[in-house]
């Protein structure tokens, strides 16, 4: 009897151990993932060629622009 108190017991260590070992491995693979990011719309400056995002652009007559020295230069 007494040496299957001791199996018990020792099945319950190792049972605990590899519970938590499973759950800390999976924490690592959690942080290892990078996060999705959704791609942006681009747009070209029409006076200098550069690009960036169409929420930062600046529109103009004949397109968008990176400043609005670039667009003045441009337009004006």
């Amino acid at each position: 009897m007494k040496y299957f108190i001791v199996l018990v017991v020792v099945l319950l260590v190792v049972w605990r151990w590899r519970s938590a070992r499973s759950s800390s491995i999976e924490v690592k693979q959690q942080r290892k993932t990078p996060t999705q990011t959704q791609p942006t719309d681009m747009a070209a400056c029409h006076h200098c060629g550069l690009h960036l995002p169409t929420a930062d652009a600046l529109p103009g007559r004949d397109g968008s622009y990176c400043s609005r020295e670039h667009r003045t230069l441009a337009e004006g």
